[in-house]
């Protein structure tokens, strides 16, 4: 288990589930169908956690392409390896959105509406309004950056001894992702995550969806620029703050 090995498998799990649960809701005649936006912000949130849980110990389960560039801003990571991160973090994107095409592939042959098809793979405005859907990204983004550089690992006081939590230390991640989803993103579904979007939505494109939409690669420049505008300026201030 090499860091890109890890990043491909860590960020295809991640749109395995995180799809997977936008699939369950907005696809017909499944048994989670219109369970609502608390089933997939829990979704999401949750398959952040498995994610990390899979790729941190071996390459810091950055499964995002903002993450990666944010802390090479910060000075956290060398800037040498923020390619590799980024294309492994694209493949495994495409493999977990074709993945939940194949899982739900009689559902997607039976769902009419081909908005909510092109749901299960990449984000879109609720209003459509440049400006705003890009600050939307930045904002959510920032939010999610300006935190992770503020996570801080459990010690012991009396020796000041750093002590790991393991597994459980991907939880903290997951309940920012959720709370970003619950509270922020409602205007664009906060994608946070060019690989996230740009991945999937690359396979929309290309798979042999029954009935499918266009892609609308108009508006893919935002969740892919929004996200990594935000992320710079979250490792920014925490510079400027040290």
């Amino acid at each position: 288990m090499t860091p890109f090995i890890s990043e491909i498998i860590g960020t295809a799990i991640l749109i395995l589930l995180g799809g997977g649960v936008v699939a369950n809701v907005v696809l017909n005649k499944t048994i989670g169908n219109n369970s609502g936006w608390i089933v997939i912000t829990t979704g999401w949130a949750l398959a952040v956690y498995v994610a990390v849980v899979i790729a941190g110990p071996y390459s810091g389960a950055h499964i995002n392409p903002a993450v990666s560039i944010s802390l090479a801003v910060a000075g956290k990571f060398p800037w040498n390896d923020v390619p590799l991160y980024i294309l492994a973090q694209m493949l495994g994107a495409m493999l977990g959105s074709s993945a939940v095409w194949v899982f739900y592939k009689n559902h997607f042959d039976e769902t009419e509406d081909a908005d909510s098809k092109k749901a299960v793979f990449c984000t879109a405005p609720a209003i459509r309004h440049t400006f705003s859907n890009f600050f939307s990204e930045a904002l959510g983004t920032f939010v999610l950056i300006f935190t992770i550089l503020y996570f801080t690992n459990a010690t012991i006081n009396e020796t000041e001894t750093v002590i790991g939590l393991g597994s459980l230390g991907a939880l903290p991640v997951a309940f920012l992702v959720w709370s970003i989803g619950l509270s922020l993103g409602g205007t664009t579904g906060y994608a946070i995550n060019p690989a996230r979007d740009l991945g999937p939505r690359i396979m929309h494109a290309l798979l042999p969806i029954k009935n499918k939409a266009a892609s609308d690669w108009s508006y893919a420049w935002i969740p892919i620029l929004g996200p990594i505008i935000g992320a710079c300026l979250a490792s920014l201030l925490m510079l400027a703050l040290a």
